[in-house]
């Protein structure tokens, strides 16, 4: 698979960039529900995880908050970068770290939409960089805020997409047994409607097979 011509999005052609999930921002969060945003936000570190995608945490005053869970022990591992810039694309340990893998995407999310993850988009993309954003692991002070910041990053040329869509174009074919099974955990524990869906699949399948 190519890295720089494949329109989608695989394992080896992107960074990721997760900007100040912690407990402030959540707990100021009114675009979404807080409960979504956590377990859409646990979605994105799993996946990362699971296709061992560069990940790099950008956090504010962690001395005074912590990253929040389940997130943090998902990805407990991840570098991070504590800063003071509202613009992390603004900070040269950044901009270092994401040269460093020298790969063409870039996929952000982060809190408030409006400000820590609008700022760092519209900044990539002006370096050239192809970016992509997560728009339901992120989440801005009111919905009117959110949903211009998603316009305006999609006016700049960001690409959005949701935690579920981004698991599943990394994972594309469920051929891809070294991952599928992980995959299809993370589906059935964080997938909603469809999660639900799936392990009544795997009940089903696995009641046939104990009957041959």
């Amino acid at each position: 698979m190519t890295t720089r011509t494949d329109p989608l999005l695989s394992p080896d052609n992107h960074v990721l960039l997760m900007i100040d999930h912690q407990i402030i921002q959540t707990l100021t969060i009114r675009s979404h529900e807080q409960a979504d945003i956590l377990n859409n936000v646990a979605v994105v570190g799993e996946a990362a995880e699971i296709f061992n995608i560069p990940l790099l945490l950008s956090v504010g005053f962690l001395e005074k908050q912590s990253v929040i869970e389940p997130f943090a022990s998902i990805v407990k591992d991840a570098p991070r970068i504590e800063r003071t810039t509202l613009n992390s694309w603004e900070d040269s340990r950044i901009t270092d770290w994401v040269k460093k893998h020298g790969r063409p995407k870039i996929v952000m999310a982060g809190q408030w939409t409006e400000v820590c993850l609008q700022f760092p988009v519209i900044s990539a993309l002006a370096d050239g960089y192809d970016v992509y954003f997560i728009a339901d692991a992120s989440g801005g002070g009111s919905k009117e805020t959110h949903d211009l910041a998603v316009m305006r990053m999609v006016q700049a040329g960001a690409k959005p997409l949701s935690a579920l869509v981004y698991l599943s174009e990394l994972q594309r074919d469920w051929a891809r047994e070294a991952t599928a099974n992980q995959t299809a955990k993370v589906f059935a524990d964080r997938g909603g409607a469809f999660g639900l869906s799936l392990i009544w699949q795997q009940q089903i399948l696995g009641l046939k097979e104990g009957t041959r």
